[in-house]
Formats: C-alpha cells, sequence, structure tokens
C-alpha cells in the first residue's frame, strides 16, 4: 500500500461511513468466507436498525473471492438473505461444476501416459483442466442485472474484480460503478483500474489459476489482453477498496496461518528431498501468498499516527482515519484438505495420485480444487468460528459510527 493511496483515500468527502467488503483469492478454499460471512449475517439480525440492511457499500474481490462479491452484489437488494445465498451456492457446488480433466480413463494408472495426456492437453489449451463448467454454472448462479439494480439504488457504490494480465505483466482492478462518467481510475506501478460493467468473463478471468485454468481474453486500453488470477502480483489487496471511497473495510483472507510443527513427513522430507506434492503446493501457495497482513499493518499504522495527533491539530485535519478488520483462518486449511483428498472427482485423484502430486504436502493443492460438500462444509464451520471469536470487533465495524 503506497502512502498516496492512504492519504488520498483519507482526505475524500464521505456522505456515511462507507463499508468495504474485501475477499481474497484461493479456489475452493473461499468457501472460508462464506462461513465469515454467515456468522457476520447472524450477529446483524439481533439488532433492528441492521436486520434488513446490505452492510457493504464497496465489495472487491480477487480469484473465487471476486465470484463471492460478485454473487453478493448481485443479491445486495436482498439484504442480509444474500449472505445465506451464498451459502447455500456454495452448498450444491460440486468439483465437476467447476472443472473437469480430458484424460482417457485407461491412461489414468500409467504415470508415464498421464504425463503424456496432461502434456498434450495442455499444449493446446494453456492448461492441464478445462474450467469450462465453470462458466455455466456462474451465469446460471450470478445474475448480472441484479448487480446494475443494486448499483442504480445505491445499496452498493462499486463492485470490482481483479486479474493478472499475462500480456502486459500489469495487474488490473476492473470497477463496476453506477456512472462510467463520475469513476476516476488510477494508475500506479504495476496496477491499473478502469471502468467495465463487469462480465462472467471477468470473473473467469480473476479466478483462472496459472497452469490448472487456462487464460481469459479482456480489452483494455482498446486492445485484447490475456489475464490470470488475480492473485498474481496483487501487492495491495486493500487499495482498490480504499479508491473507491471505503472508509472501514473488512478482509477476508484465506492464506496459511503457520506451518505445522516437524512432524514426520517434514523429516522425512529433510532426509530425501521435497516430493512432487510438496512443490506443487509450495508453488500453489506462492502463487496465493498475499501481502494482505503487511497492507493492513501499513493502513493501521498511518491511522493510529493520525489517532496520535493533538486532538486541535487532528481537527484540523480533512483525513479520516481508515478503520480495517481482517479476519483469516486460525487453523491450517493445508492439513484440513489432507482429510479430504478422497472426496476429489475420480479422474482427479487417479491422475493426480499416479503423478505422485497428492502425498507429502498434497493437502495444499487439495485445498484449491476440493469443491465438495464435506470440505466445503468444514470450511464454513470454520470460518463462522473465526468470526464469533471476533464478534465484538466485527459489529463495531460494521455498526459503529
Amino acid at each position: 500500500m503506497s502512502l498516496d493511496t492512504i492519504i488520498h483515500a483519507g482526505l475524500r468527502q464521505y456522505g456515511r461511513p462507507t463499508v468495504g467488503l474485501v475477499l481474497m483469492g484461493g479456489g475452493a478454499r473461499t468457501a472460508y468466507q462464506v462461513g465469515v460471512l454467515k456468522a457476520m449475517a447472524t450477529l446483524l439480525k439481533i439488532h433492528p436498525a441492521a436486520a434488513r440492511t446490505f452492510p457493504f457499500q464497496v465489495l472487491v474481490g480477487t480469484s473465487a473471492g471476486a465470484i463471492n462479491a460478485a454473487f453478493l452484489a448481485s443479491r445486495a437488494m436482498q439484504g442480509l438473505q444474500a449472505f445465506g445465498q451464498l451459502a447455500e451456492f456454495w452448498g450444491r457446488l460440486r468439483s465437476t461444476d467447476v472443472y473437469r480433466l480430458n484424460v482417457p480413463q485407461w491412461v489414468r494408472f500409467s504415470r508415464i501416459a498421464v504425463a503424456w495426456s496432461l502434456s498434450r492437453h495442455a499444449r493446446a489449451n494453456g492448461a492441464l483442466l478445462d474450467n469450462t463448467p465453470l462458466t455455466k454454472i456462474l451465469r446460471d448462479g450470478i445474475p448480472l442485472e441484479g448487480i446494475d439494480e443494486a448499483l442504480r439504488s445505491n445499496t452498493i457504490d462499486a463492485l470490482a474484480v481483479t486479474g493478472s494480465s499475462y500480456s502486459s505483466g500489469v495487474h488490473w482492478t476492473f470497477c463496476h460503478t453506477a456512472s462510467r462518467d463520475e469513476f476516476q481510475g488510477w494508475v500506479r506501478p504495476g496496477r491499473r483500474a478502469e471502468y467495465q460493467r463487469l462480465s462472467i468473463d471477468h470473473l473467469m478471468a480473476s479466478s483462472a489459476i496459472p497452469f490448472l485454468f487456462p487464460a481469459t481474453a479482456l480489452k483494455v486500453d482498446g486492445r485484447q489482453e490475456h489475464f490470470g488470477d488475480g492473485s498474481m502480483r496483487q501487492v495491495t489487496p486493500l487499495s482498490p477498496a480504499m479508491h473507491l471511497g471505503a472508509r472501514k473495510i473488512l478482509v477476508i483472507g484465506v492464506g496459511q496461518p503457520e506451518r505445522p510443527g516437524l512432524g514426520k513427513a517434514q523429516v522425512a522430507t529433510n532426509m530425501t528431498g521435497p516430493t512432487l506434492g510438496s512443490m506443487a503446493g509450495h508453488v500453489m501457495a506462492s502463487v496465493f501468498h498475499d501481502t494482505l497482513q503487511a497492507d493492513v499493518e501499513q493502513t493501521q499504522r498511518v491511522t493510529q499516527t493520525i489517532n496520535r495527533l493533538p486532538p486541535e491539530a487532528a481537527a484540523a485535519m480533512p483525513y479520516k482515519p481508515i478503520d480495517v478488520l481482517a479476519i483469516a483462518p486460525t487453523r491450517s486449511l493445508d492439513g484440513l484438505a489432507q482429510q479430504y483428498t478422497f472426496a476429489l472427482p475420480a479422474s482427479i485423484r487417479d491422475a493426480l495420485g499416479t503423478l505422485g502430486v497428492l502425498k507429502g504436502s498434497g493437502g495444499t493443492l487439495a485445498s484449491y480444487l476440493l469443491f465438495e460438500p464435506d470440505f466445503v462444509q468444514a470450511l464454513i464451520e470454520m470460518g463462522e468460528g473465526d468470526a464469533l471469536a471476533l464478534k465484538d470487533e466485527l459489529l463495531e465495524l460494521i455498526l459503529g459510527d
């Protein structure tokens, strides 16, 4: 987060305390966000002033977090019911609704045959998996006209999703607001933002996990570029929400809280070297390794500095502090996913198992692909528990002045 962004956002004038929601990326792991938001909605329902009101005016999403943000924006007119509907949407999901593996059944138990088949598919399509099924589930599940209605009614002020351009290397934020004419984009080193009416293609681009899902073409600056997952090169995840006017921000990450202690598997790895599963997991964790904590800490430091000024000095400044609450898993999602790898579609499980990708730290890779009820429900329950542990801070952020 640049200091210029923080100060510029703080100098804006607000007619109301705009609350932003920032949802980070992580494939199937983003079901955790559903649990946090579900618990939040339950807490808000007991407050008469908030029981019918959609609590966020700015929504920003990355990767699968962009799908969650767009889903909520499309149903913002329904108030807190939108969060229950998001939970229902995830409850109906299956991995086969998101992707498929085009590998003949007869090759799945031969490592050489699997590697050859996957290599052939990747060369032809630019990815190992076919995410065409996701297009249908998004078209059926996210009524885009609902986003326009929410914007026109001022229920929300903006929806933004991020993507990373393979063509130029620029990290883009695509912002859908009520008026193109009133929107002011921004240009920073390596990242840009512009108004675009969001489509399913934007969601497919933002959630295109590198190597696993193919890139999606979008038009920027009058030319076509190919985009992949918005988690790549995302150095300032809070910046879009602040640029769009959020003065209070709830950000939900799905990163790994910490590495587990040195166990037998790790001792074996230290002695024999990492397995293919360990390396695949490390690569995926690197792609989705966000700078969220650093961004949050810098924003909080600036706010704390302003709050420490003498009252007369603070009163003379038009700057308003930006409050940020970050919620992230308190337990290992990798370890949790390892318990549910059996639930992967047979074609995926057989192919990845044959290649040895599910051994070692294979739970890391599996955690991004496990769009299956048992794992999803476990993530939702974890999110609910973590949110309820912070219920006072959560309610203060949403309902406080």
